[in-house]
C-alpha cells in the first residue's frame, strides 16, 4: 500500500452514484485521506469508509464545492480528484514528487503535453480546452497546456493563500490566473485520462464555456484598473 500520509484528495461527487464507489475501492490501494464533497440533498451512506469525510456542499457549482472541500483540508498538500474514474491515481506520486523536489506550489496534469493523452474529452471539449487555454497564455503568461482539466495538486496553504471566488466551471481559469499573478511556482507534467467510468459529464460546452470566457474578461480588465 502507497503511503501519503501528507496529502488529502478532495472528491467533489455530484451525481456520482455509480462511479464513486468504484473509484473508492480504487483507492483502498492508498493510504490516503479523502473529502468528498456532495450536494445537500444527495447521500451516499452506503459507501463504508472510515478514511472518508463526506461533507455536505454549503452552496452550489463544481467551483464552490472544490474551494468548500480545499478549506476543510488538515493536511499539507492537497489534490482535486474527480469522482467520474478518469483520474489515474497511479499519477499522484510523481505528481507529489515533483512539486516537492522542485519546490513548487502547485503541479497541473497535462493531457497535452508529450506523452500526455486523453479517452474522455470530445473534439467539442478540446477545441474549447485548446482556445480557452491559448487565451490564458495570451491574457495572463500563464504556463499550462490544458487549463481545463483541474487534476491539479498543490499546497493546501498556497490555495488557501488565493481566495479563489469563482463556484462553477470558471474556478479552471481562476486558479491559474490567480496563482500566476501571485508568482507562486508551478508546471505541468503529463497525464493519461480515461474515460469516465459512468454517468455524463456535468459540463455543458457553451453554457460554461460562456461563464469562462465572462471570468476571463472580467480577471484581465480587473488588472488594470
Amino acid at each position: 500500500m502507497k503511503n501519503f500520509n501528507n496529502l488529502t484528495l478532495v472528491i467533489p461527487a455530484k451525481q456520482e452514484h455509480e462511479s464513486l464507489p468504484l473509484v473508492i475501492e480504487e483507492l483502498k490501494k492508498y493510504n490516503i485521506k479523502k473529502i468528498v464533497v456532495i450536494p445537500k440533498n444527495e447521500n451516499y451512506d452506503y459507501i463504508k469508509d472510515k478514511k472518508i469525510d463526506f461533507l455536505k456542499q454549503a452552496g452550489k457549482g463544481y467551483g464552490d464545492a472544490l474551494i468548500f472541500g480545499i478549506n476543510k483540508v488538515k493536511t499539507d498538500f492537497f489534490c482535486i480528484f474527480n469522482a467520474d474514474g478518469s483520474f489515474r491515481p497511479s499519477e499522484l506520486s510523481k505528481m507529489l514528487n515533483k512539486l516537492k523536489r522542485d519546490k513548487l506550489n502547485f503541479v497541473f496534469a497535462s493531457r497535452y503535453k508529450k506523452n500526455g493523452k486523453t479517452d474522455d474529452d470530445t473534439i467539442l471539449t478540446a477545441v474549447g480546452n485548446f482556445i480557452f487555454t491559448k487565451l490564458s497564455f495570451i491574457l495572463f503568461s500563464t504556463k499550462i497546456s490544458d487549463v481545463l482539466y483541474t487534476y491539479v495538486l498543490g499546497k493546501t496553504q498556497s490555495f488557501k493563500n488565493l481566495k479563489i471566488e469563482s463556484s462553477d466551471f470558471a474556478f479552471c481559469v481562476e486558479l491559474p490566473i490567480k496563482i500566476q499573478r501571485a508568482n507562486m511556482k508551478y508546471t505541468c507534467i503529463a497525464s493519461n485520462e480515461r474515460r469516465r467510468l459512468s454517468g455524463t459529464k456535468k459540463v455543458n460546452e457553451f453554457k460554461d464555456g460562456i461563464k469562462i470566457l465572462f471570468k476571463m474578461i472580467y480577471f484581465f480588465f480587473k488588472k488594470n484598473k
